[in-house]
């Protein structure tokens, strides 16, 4: 698949099936993520790849961050709760947690290094597409919650920048229709 049918046919597959993803295939794909730019050539990305209970770290997290949130709650009531926060990140066989991770060059500026660190996870996923994976970029409050930073153990800089699920689709991708790059571009010319 070249690059221009990578970016045209990607979607976000959010239902994929429980088969394992071989542990090959996912260093493929983040050896395409290490590829992007990024100014100055900081590479401000680091990347934690969940599999199997690996994923419970995760899970962990959103149930801290939902522990947190409540204002009452005890008993069963409770534990359902927290049960079903965890099952989120058993969503798919593999979930990587994408971190921005700013360097300590003084010419990196954060704006700069998180726009890296996003387009590092866009080539992962347009990896993870052209080798046969469904993937879908997710956040959302609990990704940004200091509980969730806390469970990963990142540093005070640090932040996670997107949750990527990972597996073989099961789903058909949807169709998308896009606005032609001509009503959104303004030529400046002599």
């Amino acid at each position: 698949m070249n690059i221009e049918e990578a970016i045209r046919t990607r979607r976000s597959i959010g239902r994929v099936k429980k088969d394992p993803v071989d542990k090959q295939l996912i260093e493929k794909v983040l050896d395409a993520a290490i590829w992007a730019p990024s100014h100055h050539n900081t590479q401000p990305w680091k990347f934690i790849v969940m599999t199997g209970e690996g994923r419970a770290k995760l899970g962990e997290g959103y149930a801290r961050v939902a522990l947190a949130s409540l204002e009452t709650g005890i008993g069963t009531a409770l534990e359902e709760r927290l049960a079903k926060e965890r099952t989120k990140a058993y969503r798919a066989p593999v979930v990587i947690a994408a971190v921005c991770s700013p360097s300590d060059d003084p010419r990196a500026t954060l704006t700069e290094e998180i726009a890296a660190a996003h387009a590092a996870v866009q080539n992962l996923l347009l990896a993870a597409h052209a080798n046969g994976l469904g993937a879908i970029w997710r956040s959302g409050d609990p990704m940004y919650h200091p509980l969730m930073k806390d469970t990963f153990g990142l540093g005070a800089e640090e932040q996670i920048i997107g949750l990527i699920y990972i597996g073989y689709p099961d789903m058909t991708p949807p169709d998308v229709k896009r606005t032609a790059a001509a009503d959104k571009t303004i030529w400046l010319e002599d």
